[in-house]
């Protein structure tokens, strides 16, 4: 990580040589292709999983086409903005996260969204990107790598919008929120010794978190992880099936929109958690090898502009933003697949979404803002 900080800005002379439509548009062409093509991807398994419904795939277009505009207008930003602007979004999530547990609307459940104008948002989904802004704003600023004190202070800076986002209730997103900022600390520096600290606390506090503070149905999640089998036709019967799903696509697939368990509504959450199933019953494990591709290219751009970054707000900042995604894809290929707890996070771009889709596509614009960074230094 020490390398990874002190590392000097690049000369640019790649970047000085001439000015293209893309700088002009201060966009990433590689990253803005793997996007593209990962987005058309995703549409073509939605279809299959809503069986053509127009309705679904139209208000999904219109989420891809709003996110897209809104990453067009992320990128237009200077990066040092993003470093102004960063705390101001954390207040303004932090009271979004409040009002939510007094005016929410409920679903399923969950009270997550809040209602203005008849338009609903997810604020959890503002602090995905607040937290990473935010966290490196704070880092960026003090001798690193940090000292206790900072390190401290930057615990609480993940621990607050985690514990609101944990009683909507919402799991899943507070673990990736608290991630974020997590990887944003990494990558400043943090030592193996807090590491090791961090560690030993997580397995201590795993007693009192199973006993005082995980409801229910959380404890049955991790149960059925365990042993699915002993409740088939309740916990289990998502496991079951996506295992059945993807275990029956073999290595080719049955075809396009072709799929049994899809077809037959065995699969629940078909469109949005549980959309990898459908891809691997009908496309098989070489759809599943392509997607994953796809995924492993936009992670190493996403890497490698953070890399090349001309700032320590901007290198920290695009880590974040690259492992994150990686996280959410790891997480819900592995909940799919049963290894992981089911925790209800969607797969970037493929899952029907509304705020979420916005939400990663506005922070791929940082991306290309940070990217961009390098031509205006020059």
């Amino acid at each position: 990580m020490a390398e990874y900080l002190r590392r000097m800005p690049d000369s640019g002379d790649a970047f000085r040589r001439s000015s293209t439509v893309w700088s002009v548009l201060k966009l990433d062409p590689w990253l803005l292709s793997g996007l593209l093509a990962l987005a058309g991807f995703g549409l073509t398994v939605l279809n299959s999983a809503v069986d053509g419904s127009n309705a679904a795939i139209q208000r999904q277009s219109v989420y891809l086409l709003i996110g897209f505009c809104g990453m067009l207008v992320a990128a237009q930003i200077p990066v040092y903005r993003y470093a102004r602007l960063a705390p101001w979004m954390y207040l303004i999530g932090i009271l979004a996260l409040v009002s939510v547990l007094f005016l929410g609307v409920g679903a399923k459940g969950a009270q997550r969204w809040l209602s203005l104008g008849g338009f609903r948002f997810q604020p959890s989904e503002i602090m995905k990107l607040a937290v990473p802004l935010t966290v490196a704003w704070y880092l960026a600023k003090r001798s690193l790598p940090p000292n206790p004190k900072y390190v401290g202070a930057t615990l609480i800076l993940m621990g607050l919008p985690a514990v609101l986002i944990f009683l909507q209730p919402d799991l899943g997103t507070a673990i990736l929120v608290a991630v974020s900022g997590f990887f944003v600390l990494f990558l400043a520096g943090l030592s193996w010794r807090y590491l090791l600290t961090a560690a030993g606390i997580v397995l201590a506090s795993i007693w009192p978190l199973w006993s005082f503070v995980m409801k229910d149905y959380q404890r049955q999640r991790v149960l059925t992880l365990l042993d699915p089998e002993s409740d088939r036709l309740g916990a289990g019967w998502n496991i079951i099936q996506s295992k059945t799903a993807i275990g029956s696509g073999g290595w080719s697939g049955k075809g396009y929109m072709q799929g049994t368990q899809t077809l037959l509504d065995f699969l629940p959450e078909s469109h949005t958690d549980f959309i990898i199933a459908v891809l691997a019953e009908e496309y098989g494990l070489q759809g599943v090898l392509w997607l994953v591709m796809l995924y492993l290219f936009i992670c190493l751009r996403g890497f490698w502009i953070s890399y090349t970054a001309q700032s320590t707000y901007g290198r920290l900042v695009g880590a974040s933003i690259t492992l994150t995604f990686f996280v959410y894809v790891f997480v819900n290929m592995g909940m799919v697949a049963g290894i992981l707890p089911v925790v209800g996070v969607p797969l970037p771009l493929v899952s029907a979404g509304g705020t979420s889709i916005v939400t990663l596509l506005a922070g791929f614009g940082i991306l290309m803002a940070i990217s961009q960074d390098k031509r205006q230094v020059n």
